[in-house]
């Protein structure tokens, strides 16, 4: 058994830690992969090429990011902050697990366009969460607002991330019908998504408690600042 290919997960682990582009990360270590396995680099580019124009697509955030810049211009995460502050129920870690529930289910129905950094977090999510922040807490400083936004991301990327896999005609889980079904293993797509809904469940449930959390660590870091 060939073993040499199994360097391309340390140059992964490598490249990822010293933060370079994932692109670069993920290019040499399909190469790294490709030639100690005894694959000419060439053919290695030729199957990357084959991948790439056999799943494309156009996506139709390249058609909303124009809206949602139009829509911040005019003032909406400024709207979306004064209404969440008014609220006298909402917290930043109640309104960013509500998003994480939201963006789950509708990742699961394979609506995953309704959500995303772009169109929902930046300009909704995250400036809610600081209104209901604020409201709570008063005036915050710019490492609070930061550990809000980054919240908000992380409810997006986990809520997508292990929502879709639930759909049956999800990108990933062709992808992954179509790696078992190259080793020999034909499996429905509907069994995968059903193994999905565990981790899914799982990962709520892990990120739903630091979410739940948010408040109290919000409320540390405030007395900590402040004299």
């Amino acid at each position: 058994m060939n073993l040499w290919p199994l360097l391309a997960i340390a140059v992964l682990v490598v490249g990822f830690a010293a933060g370079l582009n994932p692109l670069i990360v993920i290019l040499i270590t399909a190469l790294t992969a490709g030639v100690a396995a005894g694959i000419p680099p060439l053919h290695v580019l030729a199957a990357l090429g084959r991948a790439f124009n056999s799943t494309r697509y156009v996506s139709l955030i390249w058609l909303i990011l124009p809206v949602i810049g139009l829509l911040e211009h005019e003032g909406l995460r400024e709207r979306a902050r004064t209404l969440i502050g008014r609220m006298r129920g909402a917290t930043a870690g109640r309104i960013i697990l509500t998003y994480l529930a939201l963006r789950q289910i509708t990742a699961a129905l394979g609506l995953t366009s309704l959500g995303g950094p772009a169109q929902m977090v930046r300009p909704i999510v995250a400036p809610m969460a600081e209104g209901a922040a604020e409201s709570r807490l008063g005036a915050i400083s710019e490492r609070v607002r930061h550990v809000v936004r980054a919240y908000a991301a992380s409810a997006d990327n986990v809520g997508a991330f292990f929502g879709e896999d639930i759909f049956i005609a999800i990108s990933s889980i062709l992808l992954i019908k179509g790696f078992l079904a190259q080793s020999g293993y034909h499996i429905a797509p509907f069994r995968l998504s059903v193994w999905a809904i565990p981790t899914a469940l799982l990962a709520f449930a892990i990120h739903g408690v630091r979410l739940w959390r948010l408040d109290a660590k919000l409320r540390r870091m405030v007395r900590k600042e402040r004299p």
